[in-house]
C-alpha cells in the first residue's frame, strides 16, 4: 500500500545523502559546504585539523567564528570511520571540514607508502549506516603546481584519488572557485 505524502516527508532516509564539496586553498569551500548542509538539526560539524601551531589555532578560531550558535563541534584529527558509527546517529546533517587534513593526520610521515583505499572504503560505510545529509570538505590539490618535492607529490596523488574514491561514491559533488559552487553531480 503506498504510503501518503505526509507520512513519506517526515520518515528519515534509509541511508545518509552524501555531499563532497571540493576547492583549493580559501576557495570558499568551507562556506558552501554549510550552505549545503541545510538546517536540518541536530547538528555535527567534524573538525579534522590540529591546532598544533598559533598560524592553525588562528584558523580555526576563524572557522569556529563563521558557524552558527546552534552546531555541535566535534574535533576528530584520525578515526572518523569510528566517531561516525557511534556519535553519528545522534545528528541530522553533519560536515566533515576536512578530508585533506585527516589524510596528514593518518598517514604522519609514511605519505608514499599509505593505501588509503581500505580506509576511505570503512569511512564511506560508517557514513552510509547513518541517516543523516553528510557534507565532506577536501582540497583539490591537482589545480596547482606541481610540488617540488617528493613527498609533496606523494601527497597530492594520494589526496586525489581519495577525492575520486568519495566522489565516486558521493550523491553530489562541488567544486567551489572563488566562493562560487559548481555542481559536478
Amino acid at each position: 500500500m503506498p504510503r501518503s505524502s505526509n507520512t513519506t516527508r517526515q520518515t528519515r532516509p534509509s541511508r545518509s545523502r552524501l555531499i563532497l564539496v571540493l576547492g583549493g586553498a580559501a576557495s570558499g569551500k568551507s562556506q558552501a559546504a554549510l550552505e549545503k548542509a541545510g538546517y536540518m538539526g541536530p547538528k555535527a560539524f567534524v573538525a579534522t585539523g590540529q591546532a598544533l601551531d598559533g598560524e592553525m589555532k588562528a584558523r580555526i578560531a576563524r572557522h569556529r567564528e563563521t558557524r552558527p550558535a546552534d552546531w555541535i563541534t566535534a574535533e576528530v584529527p584520525r578515526d572518523l570511520a569510528g566517531w561516525f558509527e557511534s556519535e553519528g546517529p545522534a545528528y541530522r546533517t553533519i560536515v566533515v571540514d576536512c578530508l585533506t587534513l585527516w589524510l596528514c593526520n593518518v598517514c604522519g610521515r609514511r605519505l608514499a607508502q599509505a593505501n588509503m583505499s581500505d580506509r576511505v572504503d570503512d569511512l564511506l560505510q560508517a557514513i552510509r549506516r547513518n541517516k543523516a545529509r553528510v557534507v565532506l570538505v577536501s582540497n583539490e590539490l591537482g589545480f596547482g603546481l606541481v610540488p617540488a618535492s617528493r613527498s609533496a607529490r606523494a601527497f597530492r596523488d594520494l589526496a586525489g584519488r581519495v577525492n575520486q574514491q568519495i566522489a565516486a561514491e558521493a550523491d553530489e559533488v562541488y567544486v567551489v572557485i572563488s566562493g562560487q559552487p559548481l555542481r559536478l553531480k
